[in-house]
């Protein structure tokens, strides 16, 4: 696992489709990523396309963790808060490739997204994920406190209803 690196993303064509492709195969394993299966190619690739664009904005960041020349996972951190929430920070859209699961690179990833967000001066971030399936035991490893369930929240890739976990975790000093 030393050989992972964490970058942040730039829209370059060869990143953006590897992007894509590892939504599409998310997707397709089950994941809860706020789309369906099965999902067309050609839309994943429009999502980080918009993506990557507002990163570019500052909006956001997207993380992307490396084996080599192979995107392995990616997190992004959104930055784009309302004027009363300047402090504040979410996290969104965790993926690994399967082949890469249970092998530390979601870890390296949230801590590389928490960095960055205590570097933009932001002292709290916020996730939510599926009740069923969802990477709650890894949140609750790195600190993260729940703060409630929704039920019924989203549609599952493969149909059928799912609750969301609310977590939170502070990074710094309250102001």
């Amino acid at each position: 696992m030393n050989s992972i690196e964490i970058k942040t993303l730039t829209p370059a064509a060869a990143t953006q489709e590897m992007l894509a492709d590892l939504l599409v195969a998310t997707v397709a394993a089950g994941g809860s990523v706020s789309f369906m299966h099965p999902l067309a190619p050609e839309a994943a690739s429009l999502f980080w396309q918009k993506s990557l664009a507002a990163a570019a904005r500052g909006e956001r960041a997207v993380l992307g963790a490396w084996d080599g020349e192979v995107l392995v996972g990616t997190v992004t951190l959104l930055l784009d808060c309302p004027p009363n929430q300047p402090h504040r920070a979410e996290i969104a859209k965790l993926m690994t490739r399967l082949d890469y699961r249970g092998r530390g690179v979601g870890t390296r990833l949230m801590r590389a997204a928490e960095s960055l967000a205590a570097q933009k001066g932001r002292t709290l971030l916020v996730l939510d994920t599926a009740t069923e399936e969802g990477a709650s035991g890894l949140y609750e490893k790195l600190g993260f406190t729940l703060a409630g369930e929704i039920p019924d929240y989203a549609l599952k890739p493969h149909g059928g209803l799912t609750g969301t976990l609310l977590y939170w975790k502070r990074i710094g000093p309250v102001s």
